[in-house]
């Protein structure tokens, strides 16, 4: 009897294990509902179990994915103090270089100095040598100033020096020449002017027939032989003064249509065109039948 009783409360134990597990037709016991309802004891103590599990699962979770998190922070961290450890380690490196060519840069500094103290007391005594080398320049200088001649005066003073020595060359040669001329008679003095003249020595038959002048050894023709080389080197003026004087001394020459037409053609030259026509017309009515008649009517413009 004991026995059947036993059973029976298995089979009813059993059975309600049975109605635990699988849902009943209205949803009730059904645990993995949104909102599970009916439950027995048994069933809310899985229900709660299977609630905590399923936070415990989310805070494991999250606590895993954080830890991987801290993980990765971790592991940048250390990347950058191995990055600063090594830029450390460089850096005393250099700075060890940097004393070591600082430590250079210090002698050489102290060398250039030493140097450029021994060069700016040379350059101190050169210069006091120049200061002293100025002033005797300028003592020289006022000195000079002093006695100062300018660049016009200077050429004044030279071009008046070099006028002397001409005249005085000249004078010298014209004694020289008077002596010679003095020694020979005025005949030979004559054809040797003329001479002179041929060769077209004028310098030198000017002086003899100047020296003729002096002597009156036909003095007319010497005049106009004067006029005659001065009108060939252009003094017209010149040749026109001793012109007149060889036509005042003796007017009535072979020589003379050839001395009136020179003197018209001087005049002519000079501007003085009245009295070069004046002469022009003189020649031509004068001597109509000379050569020197036809030349004066071409400037007359009557041929």
């Amino acid at each position: 009897m004991k026995s059947t009783a036993k059973a029976l409360v298995v089979v009813v134990f059993v059975s309600s294990l049975s109605f635990a597990a699988e849902p009943s037709a209205f949803g009730a016991g059904d645990l993995s509902a949104a909102n599970p309802y009916g439950l027995t004891p048994n069933e809310k103590v899985i229900l709660q179990t299977k609630d905590t599990l399923k936070k415990v699962a989310i805070n494991t979770k999250s606590q895993a994915n954080e830890l991987d998190s801290l993980r990765e922070r971790i592991d940048g961290i250390q990347s950058i103090v191995e990055n600063l450890s090594i830029k450390s380690h460089n850096n005393k490196i250099n700075l060890q270089k940097l004393k070591e060519e600082n430590q250079v840069n210090i002698n050489n500094i102290h060398e250039f100095q030493s140097r450029l103290g021994e060069e700016i007391h040379a350059n101190t005594q050169e210069i006091e040598k120049l200061k002293a080398m100025i002033l005797e320049l300028s003592e020289v200088v006022d000195k000079i100033n002093a006695a100062y001649v300018t660049k016009d005066e200077f050429n004044t003073l030279v071009k008046d020096v070099n006028s002397f020595k001409t005249l005085v060359a000249k004078e010298m040669k014209s004694k020289r020449n008077s002596v010679k001329s003095s020694k020979i008679s005025s005949a030979a003095l004559y054809n040797q002017a003329k001479a002179y003249f041929d060769k077209k020595y004028y310098t030198k038959a000017i002086q003899d027939y100047k020296e003729l002048i002096k002597r009156k050894y036909k003095p007319a023709y010497a005049h106009y032989m004067i006029g005659e080389m001065n009108f060939k080197r252009k003094n017209y003026a010149e040749a026109i003064s001793y012109f007149k004087k060889s036509a005042s001394l003796y007017d009535k020459a072979s020589y003379m249509p050839k001395l009136m037409l020179h003197t018209a053609i001087a005049m002519d030259k000079t501007g003085d065109k009245k009295h070069a026509k004046a002469f022009y017309n003189a020649l031509v009515a004068k001597y109509p039948q000379s050569k020197e008649a036809k030349e004066a009517k071409k400037y007359l413009g009557l041929s």
